[in-house]
């Protein structure tokens, strides 16, 4: 098969067009990449132009299922035109995925355009809607459409929209760049959680888990108004007796087992050793944890503090024993 020389005129949606995009991704990879992301943008365009439509009363003495179909026509062809020049989109996912970035492999470049033509394809089997050209099988990008109600898309549909036909390339670079996250949460914290293992006896990579639990691994520590970081990791709650700091914060409650909203009030710290600090000084003032501390047996640290009543989760042990046995943990020293 040999490549048309005009393939970035012609519209993703075309199977033509996508079986020279795969065949360019094995013969020129970099090259069928910038092709790709720049279909991908004027699918995105067409998909922008397709909701101004819809929001045009269609009840005019010239509207017609004849004038929609050339309507059709020329939005795919204004998409493709706009998309030549661009509005960032193509560009970004070029950056993101190029072979001179070093945080993406040599190989990433050929996949990566492969997981978007696959996606394209996929959109191909969508079923039409109703109006919509004939050759146009890019069916899951209008999907919202379905509803009368739905005649001008969201800004939030629009993203999710985006967001579903990139999930493969924010996946992978997500799984890239997660083991430095979780290994910089590591390192920053262990020193505090060996100071706090000094008074508690319990070893440090349990505290770690299980402050890995209560934040997300850091991503979702409670934080201040104006989003800076509370260093509270452990999700302690500020009770009558507390004096310091206090954030209210919306958290899950479990009551018999149903989860609810609520909005709880949290300590404040001014630092990570202050924060291990305080939850090491919860352990040892509070009797209801005298079986956890000194705890070298991953099990009874868990199950000790979901007895204790340290959380209202059911599952609070079992999650934290995930993390505890996790590679993330069990593949580092902490000694």
């Amino acid at each position: 098969m040999v490549i048309s020389p005009d393939i970035s005129s012609k519209l993703a949606v075309d199977a033509k067009s996508v079986d020279d995009l795969h065949l360019m991704a094995k013969k020129n990879p970099d090259e069928a990449l910038q092709k790709v992301a720049q279909q991908f943008e004027a699918l995105f365009m067409n998909m922008l132009l397709k909701s101004m439509r819809e929001a045009t009363p269609k009840d005019g003495i010239f509207d017609s299922q004849q004038t929609q179909f050339f309507t059709q026509m020329h939005d795919q062809q204004l998409a493709q035109k706009i998309s030549t020049k661009g509005i960032g989109i193509a560009d970004m996912m070029v950056q993101q995925l190029s072979r001179n970035n070093k945080s993406i492999e040599p190989q990433t470049s050929i996949s990566q355009t492969n997981n978007i033509l696959s996606t394209i394809n996929s959109n191909q089997q969508a079923p039409l809607i109703e109006g919509m050209h004939p050759n146009d099988k890019s069916g899951q990008l209008w999907s919202v459409y379905r509803s009368p109600s739905n005649a001008v898309m969201s800004a939030g549909k629009i993203d999710s929209a985006i967001e579903g036909l990139t999930a493969p390339i924010q996946g992978d670079i997500q799984k890239k760049s997660a083991p430095s996250q979780l290994a910089n949460f590591i390192d920053r914290l262990l020193p505090h959680a060996k100071t706090a293992s000094e008074s508690t006896g319990i070893p440090p990579n349990f505290m770690l888990a299980q402050a890995a639990l209560e934040s997300g691994w850091g991503k979702h520590e409670i934080r201040h108004a104006d989003n800076s970081p509370t260093h509270n990791l452990f999700g302690i709650k500020a009770g009558a007796n507390w004096k310091g700091d206090v954030v209210e914060k919306t958290t899950t409650e479990y009551i018999n087992g149903v989860p609810q909203k609520a909005i709880e009030k949290f300590r404040a710290y001014s630092s990570y050793a202050e924060g291990f600090n305080d939850y090491a000084k919860l352990l040892m003032d509070n009797p209801r944890y005298a079986k956890v501390l000194n705890s070298t047996d991953a099990a009874t640290f868990a199950n000790g503090l979901q007895r204790a009543g340290y959380a209202t989760d059911p599952m609070y042990a079992e999650k934290l024993m995930r993390i505890l046995n996790s590679e993330k943990l069990q593949n580092r020293e902490f000694i």
